[in-house]
C-alpha cells in the first residue's frame, strides 16, 4: 500500500502520552504504517535533542511519492525552523535568526528580566544552548530534563559569543510575565513571538522566538509539497498547533486539546493517552490494529 496522505502529529499532549512518552501501542501501530507506506512525521517545538530518543522506537518514514521518493521524511523540530533526518542525524535545514535582531530581542528579554535559553547552530549541526543567569526553579527543571541529552550542549552563565547563529530563544516563567514580553516583542523585528501556556504545569507560561516566516504551517506545507502529497492531515492540542491547522486539509484535534484548538479542528478523537493518533491513522488507511 503506498498512500498519498501525508499525516503530521505534535507531539507533547498529542502523540505522547500521559507521561511524555511514546506508548508502545502507538510504537507498535506506527510501526505497521510506516512498514505498508504510510507518510508520518512529528511536528514539534522540540528540537532534535529530545525528539531523537523520544522517537527512537518508531521508524522513520520515507517519502513514498514525489521528487525525493524512497528518501527519509524529515521531522519538522524547532517549530519549522529545522527539518531534521533522524536516520541520519544532521538537520536537512535550519533557519537563523539575523545577528542584529537576535541581539535586539536579547535586550527586551533582559529588560523584562525573563532570562531565555538562546539555541545557537554548531559548526557541527549540535545546538549549544547559553543560559545567562541563576535560573528559576521552572528554568531548573526544564535544564535537569535535558542536560544530558545528545545533540546539544549547555553552556551556563554565559551569553552567545555569535548572534548571528541564533536559531531560538527559548523562555519558561510565570504566565503573565511571559504574555507581557511576547507583547513587548511584537513589532520589534520581523520575527515573531509566540506563547503559550504549559498544559502540564499550573501558572506557567511558554514563550519561543524564531526567524521570520518560520511555524509548523508553513514547514507542514514545505514537506507536503516534497511529498508530493495529495492531502495532509495533522493533530494538535495546544495554541501553537493551530497554524498548521489552517493549513491542513484535515485538521484533527485530541480530546485533552485546548478548547480553541477544538474548535479549529474538522475532528475531535480520544485523547493523547488512548493512542488516539496512532489509531486514528490507521482507521484512515484501512489498517486493523488489532494484535498490535
Amino acid at each position: 500500500m503506498t498512500s498519498r496522505t501525508l499525516y503530521v502529529s505534535d507531539l507533547d499532549g498529542t502523540l505522547l502520552g500521559s507521561d511524555s512518552k511514546v506508548s508502545v501501542r502507538t510504537a507498535a501501530i506506527l510501526n505497521e504504517l510506516v512498514r505498508r507506506g504510510v507518510m508520518f512525521t512529528p511536528a514539534t517545538a522540540r528540537t532534535p535533542a529530545t525528539v531523537q530518543p523520544l522517537l527512537s522506537g518508531v521508524r522513520q518514514s520515507v517519502f513514498a511519492s514525489g521528487p525525493q521518493c524512497g528518501k527519509p521524511l524529515p521531522a519538522i523540530v524547532m517549530t519549522g525552523a529545522g527539518l531534521w533526518n533522524r536516520a541520519d542525524q544532521v538537520f536537512e535545514s535550519c533557519r537563523l535568526i539575523e545577528g542584529a535582531d537576535a541581539e535586539a530581542i536579547h535586550e527586551v528579554f533582559v529588560r523584562e528580566e525573563l532570562r531565555p535559553f538562546v539555541y545557537c547552530l554548531g559548526d557541527n549541526g549540535f545546538l549549544n544552548v547559553y543560559h545567562p543567569s541563576k535560573m528559576t526553579s521552572r528554568e531548573n527543571s526544564f535544564y535537569q530534563e535535558r542536560r544530558h541529552l545528545l545533540l546539544k550542549r549547555f553552556h551556563l552563565d554565559q551569553e552567545p559569543s555569535r548572534w548571528d547563529r541564533v536559531v531560538l530563544f527559548f523562555a519558561i516563567g510565570p504566565v503573565g510575565l511571559v504574555e507581557k514580553t511576547a507583547r513587548e516583542l511584537e513589532g520589534l523585528t520581523r520575527c515573531a513571538a509566540a506563547w503559550y501556556p504549559d498544559i502540564m504545569i499550573p501558572d506557567t507560561g511558554l514563550i519561543d522566538l524564531y526567524a521570520p516566516g518560520v511555524s509548523k504551517a508553513k514547514a507542514v506545507k514545505e514537506v507536503a509539497a516534497m511529498a508530493g502529497a495529495e492531502r495532509t492531515v495533522v493533530f494538535g492540542d495546544n495554541l501553537n498547533d493551530i497554524p498548521m491547522m489552517k493549513v491542513a486539509d484535515v485538521a484533527v484535534a485530541v480530546d485533552n486539546a485546548l478548547p480553541e484548538v477544538k474548535a479549529e479542528a474538522d475532528v475531535v478523537i480520544g485523547a493523547n493517552y488512548e493512542d488516539a493518533v496512532a489509531r486514528y491513522i490507521a482507521e484512515c488507511e484501512g489498517v486493523s490494529t488489532s494484535g498490535l
